[in-house]
């Protein structure tokens, strides 16, 4: 590689999402739609000099601040872990420029690492196939297999099951609205009370998107809204600009918004990050 290599990291949104048992490991089955959002974080990677002989992998952060420390970061260790597997992958200097909040349910870091794993493989030619991909990214993160080739996809598991479905939502505006909020993980289960759902989330996705309000839900909402009443007000205030769905999404804390036609509320959410886009 002899020259710098960028490319755009997207993120998701979960369309619905159900707990529905306890695993006897302690982990929870889900069952969840993901659909890829066209907003993106940007990796640009390039080999270290060979003149430089410590043969470290750097990694420099811009953009919206990130928690944590720089040498645990989700694409330093998709690095690492493709070393694992004997690829000889040489020392990097590798760009994030942060665009996605994080912790915002929208799997930015995920998506990073995924994206790590696939920009390699096609620049060093590694034998790996999607399918391989995705098996390896796994240990980095149950969503991380969705971004080795992001679509509509039903997810079961602990959201990393995956069956391709037919759901095209494109004409729809899509608004983000993600507030100083912090959800932990571990806030989200201690919350949920796992029970299988009233509406499939494949027969509920095949009805107009008017009528998702009704059947469609997300099972971390309950209690997180009662822990933090400002993201249910946020849900409250996208229906009243017009949204014909609006959920929270994964275990938080953005909510987003789908609409028929432009919104034009930025203004209603100031001091929070907002995002706009038609799919």
């Amino acid at each position: 590689m002899n020259k710098p290599y960028s490319i755009q990291t997207g993120c998701k949104i979960n369309l619905g999402l159900n707990v529905v048992e306890r695993r006897p490991d302690g982990y929870h089955n889900l069952q969840t739609i993901f659909y890829p959002v066209p907003l993106f974080d940007e990796l640009t990677i390039r080999e270290k000099d060979s003149l430089i002989m410590d043969g470290e992998d750097t990694l420099t952060l811009g953009g919206n601040p990130l928690e944590g420390e720089v040498w645990d970061n989700l694409v330093l260790r998709a690095v690492r872990l493709l070393r694992q597997e004997g690829f000889p992958i040489p020392p990097l200097n590798i760009d994030l420029r942060k665009v996605i909040p994080s912790g915002a349910g929208l799997g930015g870091g995920s998506s990073d690492a995924a994206c790590m794993v696939t920009s390699l493989t096609r620049l060093y030619g590694l034998p790996l196939s999607e399918e391989q991909m995705e098996r390896l990214v796994s240990k980095l993160g149950a969503d991380c297999p969705f971004f080795v080739n992001p679509r509509p996809l039903y997810a079961e598991g602990i959201g990393d099951v995956f069956t391709p479905i037919s759901l095209d939502l494109s004409g729809w505006y899509l608004m983000l609205v993600k507030p100083e909020v912090h959800v932990s993980t571990r806030e989200a289960y201690a919350g949920v009370h796992p029970h299988q759902p009233a509406y499939s989330l494949l027969d509920v996705v095949k009805q107009p998107v008017g009528a998702w309000a009704s059947r469609m839900v997300n099972d971390f909402e309950e209690s997180i809204f009662f822990n933090h009443p400002l993201l249910s007000e946020i849900k409250e205030e996208l229906y009243r600009q017009g949204a014909a769905y609006a959920s929270m999404s994964g275990s938080g804390s953005t909510i987003f918004g789908l609409f028929r036609s432009r919104p034009n509320c930025e203004e209603l959410f100031a001091g929070h990050f907002t995002f706009v886009c038609q799919l």
